[in-house]
């Protein structure tokens, strides 16, 4: 006589592995002893039970004769399991695809536009150079990252990812040599002296000295939802990057900025990204990276003498950046910054920056 099969059907979709935990327990049968009944290991029946191994045919005709259960049953189970994985995956991408800037990054030439949620996350997993949403949060969202965020702005996470992306394709782009620490300590007083010309021209020459030290220098436009000046990081052990938005739009903010990514580059850790904005400065590190900003800027003895002066003029300012060789706009920062002038002075010695349309 044949041993008769049983009709079985499940309400909602659960893996093989814990039907198969059922039976077991009702025949009081191990996992061992069913491997042998089966005629297979022990580890693929441990597998199976586990959802590391789908149940293919062969296993579940084996299944069939031992259990009782039709292997067509076991079959559709694992079917329905593994398509409700499938359509869990795709509803959780598209979950992932809210908040990013898919509109600015169309329009920035980032990707064509979206035809669909499902073409929305591919698109977005293809920029980020990733395969899920997983893979993105466990390479982007958990990254060491030292926010230094303005006080009454936090950036969106998704948007910040972004914006750190857009560097990294840029960054990957230039012709860097590899890291040199001394290297870039020269550059840094290079581009120092870089600040009295034309901020294009500027711009161009520190990539290139920067470049030369084994450090890519971006600019990259702001998202709406971020409230960042800058960002130092690495991109690899041999190439780190200085990332700047130019948020403030005045060439005193810029430089500043850019020196104190280039002091989280010299200064401290490499597997750490530091996310800065001007406003705050409440860890050690971002009050290393301000001190060594302004020092190399304008050094302490220097400074004295322009804050000697009782109320400077813009005459003193002109004459005391022409000393110093740097730019004028940023001896004016400062002083507003120190409230030795009122914010609204002698503004018309900083550059206003724009960016194209």
């Amino acid at each position: 006589m044949s041993k008769s099969t049983k009709e079985w059907k499940l309400e909602y979709p659960i893996p093989p592995g814990l039907v198969l935990q059922e039976h077991l327990a009702a025949r009081n049968y191990s996992q061992a002893e069913f491997a042998r009944r089966c005629g297979r290991s022990p580890k693929l029946i441990s597998e199976i039970i586990a959802g590391k191994a789908p149940l293919e045919a062969k296993t579940a005709l084996q299944f069939e004769r031992v259990l009782g259960l039709n292997a067509s049953i076991w079959i559709n189970i694992e079917s329905e399991y593994r398509l409700f994985l499938v359509r869990e995956m795709e509803t959780n991408k598209i979950e992932w695809t809210k908040t990013f800037p898919v509109r600015e990054l169309v329009k920035r030439g980032c990707f064509s536009k979206p035809e669909s949620d499902a073409d929305c996350a591919s698109k977005l997993l293809t920029f980020f150079g990733v395969a899920s949403p997983d893979a993105w949060k466990a390479h982007y969202s958990n990254a060491n990252v030292a926010y230094r965020h303005s006080p009454s702005f936090q950036s969106d996470e998704k948007v910040l990812a972004t914006w750190l992306r857009l560097g990294a394709i840029e960054a990957e782009q230039q012709n860097c040599v590899p890291y040199s620490k001394n290297q870039f300590m020269e550059v840094a007083q290079s581009i120092r002296n870089l600040t009295r010309k034309p901020f294009d021209i500027a711009l161009k020459h520190a990539k290139k000295l920067c470049n030369e030290a084994g450090v890519a220098l971006v600019l990259v436009r702001p998202f709406k939802r971020m409230a960042l000046s800058g960002a130092a990081w690495w991109l690899s052990p041999r190439r780190a990057v200085v990332q700047l938005t130019a948020r403030h739009k005045t060439s005193d903010h810029f430089w500043f900025s850019f020196f104190h990514e280039a002091a989280h580059v010299l200064l401290h850790s490499k597997k750490a990204v530091f996310i800065d904005d001007q406003n705050k400065s409440d860890t050690e590190q971002e009050s290393e990276a301000n001190e060594w900003a302004s020092k190399i800027l304008i050094p302490k003895a220097a400074w004295k003498q322009i804050t000697d002066i009782t109320s400077p003029s813009a005459k003193d300012v002109k004459v005391f950046a022409e000393e110093q060789g740097i730019d004028p706009g940023i001896v004016v920062g400062r002083l507003q910054h120190e409230k030795i002038v009122h914010w609204d002075q002698m503004n018309h010695f900083k550059t206003r920056l724009t960016w194209d349309a």
